[in-house]
C-alpha cells in the first residue's frame, strides 16, 4: 500500500483554507445583522447596508455547502 502523501496534503490544506474561508464569510454575514440591529435607530441606511451584506454572505455561504453536497453525493453527477 502506497499513500500519496502529496496529495495528502494538498488535499488537507485545500479544506482547512476553505473552512477558514466560510468561518469568515459567515462572521462577516453576522457581522451584517448586527448592524441591522444595532442601526434601529439610525436611518435606513445602515440597516439596508447590513441586511444586504448579510444575505450576500449567507448566500455565500450556503452555495459552497450545496457544492460539497454536490460532490458528494453521486447521483447529482
Amino acid at each position: 500500500m502506497s499513500i500519496d502523501w502529496t496529495a495528502l496534503g494538498q488535499v488537507t490544506a485545500v479544506s482547512v483554507g476553505v473552512t477558514v474561508a466560510v468561518v469568515a464569510v459567515f462572521t462577516l454575514g453576522v457581522l451584517g445583522l448586527a448592524r441591522v440591529e444595532g442601526g434601529r435607530a439610525e436611518p435606513a441606511g445602515p440597516s439596508v447596508a447590513g441586511r444586504a451584506q448579510a444575505a450576500l454572505c449567507f448566500l455565500a455561504c450556503a452555495a459552497v455547502v450545496a457544492y460539497g453536497i454536490y460532490l458528494i453525493v453521486p447521483q447529482f453527477h
